[in-house]
């Protein structure tokens, strides 16, 4: 089953504008960046990440050409240690794949229970991409569009500063 079209259901509902741009599969952010180019906006990515116990899991959103100390972000979170999920973790969470992950994978998350981290930097910008749930196609929205449908989910929601690292 195709999981983008209950993302383009969901921004239609809430009446977010939304440009859709169909690609080749790509696998992580370098790839996205080959087809992201020429499309104005703020590339995003997109981290999943569990907790050394694996009872809590985050969303991290930056933009792609950050690196996310993840010491750092445990530091934001008063977390123990976390590293990426596995993609079987991310499935039963987000229901989402390896190389589609979005803050729109939280339609999937029916107790709300991923954290969100958003880097604040993302909210100087006036168009941000990101994948609607797939890895073929990309979606460019607002910041204000994203904070609306952030909005509708029940899931914790905050901005956090993530220094550019190396």
């Amino acid at each position: 089953m195709d999981p983008a079209p209950p993302v383009y259901a969901a921004l239609d509902a809430l009446g977010i504008a939304y440009e859709r741009h169909d690609h080749p599969a790509v696998f992580n952010a370098e790839d996205a960046s080959k087809f992201w180019d020429p499309i104005p906006g703020v590339q995003c990515k997109n981290l999943f990440l569990r907790n050394k116990k694996g009872d809590r899991h985050y969303l991290v959103v930056l933009e792609i050409t950050k690196r996310a100390d993840l010491k750092e972000i445990v530091k934001l979170v008063g977390d123990d240690r976390l590293s990426f999920g596995s993609p079987e973790r991310l499935m039963a969470e987000l229901g989402l794949t390896p190389g589609s992950v979005s803050p729109f994978g939280l339609i999937n998350d029916a107790d709300g229970s991923v954290r969100v981290l958003i880097d604040q930097d993302l909210k100087k910008a006036d168009r941000l991409i990101f994948h609607p749930n797939i890895n073929t196609a990309s979606v460019v929205v607002s910041w204000a569009d994203l904070e609306r449908f952030l909005g509708t989910r029940t899931n914790a929601v905050r901005l956090v500063t993530i220094a550019q690292g190396d």
